[in-house]
C-alpha cells in the first residue's frame, strides 16, 4: 500500500540522523562512566559525604537518562520497521493511523534528545534562578509580570521541576513589580537561559476604560544556581545590606519580622534579594550565594559578548530591547525576535508551552558558535 511505502520512506530519513546522534552522544564513554559511578557508590563510606554523594547521584541520573533515552529511540525505530512491514504485507489499512502516530512520536523524541546534546554549557545542568521586573507601562506592566510568572511556573510544573519563590514584591494596584524564583531540576538553567531579555506584550488593556491597545514590557534575568563555595572576594565596603519586611504569600509570621534581605554591590550595581527563608540569617546566606554566583559569572567571562551569553546584556526595559513579542490583539501571535520562531496560539504559550522557543534558541545559539 502506498501509505506504508511513504511511511517506510519517512522512517528511513531518520536513520542517518539517529546514527549521527549516537556518535555525538559518545555513548560508550558514558556507559563506562556510569559503571565507574556505580562501583564508587557501592563503597561502604560513600554516603558519609552528603555533598559528594548527591553530586554523583545527579551525574548518574543525567548520564542514564541520555543512554537509556537513545536505547529507547533505537528500539522504537526497530519496532516501527516491523510494524510498517507487517502493514505492507497484510495491506491492513487499519494500521495506517497507528503508524503515523508512532512516526510523529519518534520524530518528537529524536528532536528532544538532539536538543539535549546542545545543553553542554558549564552551568547547563544547574538549577535556575529567574527574576522578573515590571518595566515601562505601570499597572499594565505589573499585570504582565504576573502573567509571565504564571507562564514560567506552568512550564516548570509540566517539566516536573520544583519551584521556590525567593523574593516577591506586589504591584501598587495589581500584579507584581518583581519576583525571583528558583527552578530546581535537571538542566533547568540550560533550558531557561534562552529567556533572558525583555518580553513585550500588546493587548487591549483591562485597566484602560477607553479599551485602547497598550504595549507593556517586563525584563527577565536568568542565572544558574552555583552551589559550591566560590572563590569570589566581596569586600565589606563594596556592599550594603538592607533588611525589610517580607511581602506576599507566607503567612502572618513572615510579615511581622524584618527578615528579608537586600544586598547591593556598588562596583557592579548588582542587587540581590531574598525573603523566602524563615530567618534573617538564612535569607542573608542565600542572598550572598546569589551575589557570589553573579559576580563569578562576570569574572569568568573574557569579553562582553561571552558575558552576554550567560547573564545577558543590561538593557532598558522598554521599546526596542525586546527578545520576544506577545500579541493578543488584533490577532494572537508570539514571535521570538532572535530566532524568528512563531507560535500562533498565544494562550498556549502563556499556559507554559515554551519548548518551541527554547528549542529554537538552542539550535540558533549552537549554529552561531560554529
Amino acid at each position: 500500500m502506498i501509505e506504508f511505502d511513504q511511511a517506510k520512506l519517512r522512517l528511513s530519513s531518520y536513520e542517518q540522523p539517529l546514527a549521527e546522534l549516537g556518535g555525538q552522544l559518545d555513548l560508550e564513554n558514558k556507559r563506562l562512566r556510569i559503571e565507574e559511578l556505580q562501583n564508587t557508590m557501592e563503597a561502604p563510606d560513600f554516603w558519609e559525604d552528603p555533598v559528594r554523594s548527591q553530586d554523583y547521584m545527579k551525574e548518574l541520573k543525567s548520564l542514564k537518562s541520555i543512554v537509556d533515552g537513545y536505547a529507547k529511540l533505537q528500539s522504537r525505530y526497530d519496532d516501527l520497521e516491523v510494524l510498517i512491514e507487517m502493514g505492507n504485507e497484510e495491506e491492513d489499512a487499519s494500521l495506517v493511523p497507528e503508524v503515523q502516530e508512532e512516526l510523529d512520536d519518534f520524530a518528537a523524541e529524536l528532536d528532544d534528545l538532539r536538543i539535549n546534546t546542545l545543553l553542554n554549557g558549564e552551568f547547563d545542568n544547574n538549577n535556575a534562578i529567574l527574576t522578573l521586573h515590571a518595566g515601562a507601562g505601570g499597572t499594565e506592566s505589573c499585570d504582565w509580570a504576573s502573567m509571565l510568572s504564571r507562564m514560567y511556573q506552568r512550564w516548570a510544573e509540566k517539566k516536573g521541576y520544583q519551584i521556590e519563590i525567593l523574593d516577591f514584591l506586589d504591584g501598587d494596584e495589581a500584579g507584581i513589580k518583581s519576583i525571583t524564583m528558583q527552578i530546581n531540576g535537571d538542566k533547568a538553567y540550560g533550558h531557561l537561559k534562552s529567556e533572558h531579555g525583555v518580553h513585550r506584550l500588546v493587548r487591549i488593556s483591562p485597566f484602560n476604560a477607553q479599551g485602547k491597545r497598550q504595549t507593556s514590557f517586563v525584563s527577565c534575568d536568568v542565572m544558574p544556581e552555583i552551589e559550591e563555595d566560590l572563590d569570589v572576594e566581596i569586600k565589606d565596603d563594596d556592599i550594603r545590606i538592607d533588611t525589610y519586611r517580607s511581602s506576599g504569600a507566607g503567612g502572618q509570621h513572615i510579615n511581622k519580622t524584618s527578615s528579608a534581605i537586600r544586598i547591593t554591590h556598588f562596583p557592579t550595581g548588582i542587587v540581590v534579594t531574598c525573603q523566602n527563608e524563615r530567618s534573617q540569617f538564612q535569607n542573608k546566606e542565600k542572598a550572598m550565594q546569589m551575589l557570589k554566583s553573579k559576580l563569578y559569572m562576570l569574572k569568568v567571562q573574557e569579553n562582553a559578548d561571552a558575558a552576554a551569553e550567560i547573564r545577558g546584556e543590561v538593557k532598558d526595559i522598554a521599546w526596542g530591547n525586546q527578545i520576544r513579542s506577545y500579541v493578543l490583539q488584533p490577532y494572537t501571535q508570539v514571535k521570538d525576535l532572535r530566532t524568528n520562531e512563531v507560535v500562533g496560539n498565544a494562550q498556549s504559550v502563556l499556559d507554559g508551552n515554551l519548548d518551541p522557543f527554547i528549542n529554537a534558541y538552542l539550535k540558533w545559539s549552537n549554529a552561531a558558535k560554529k
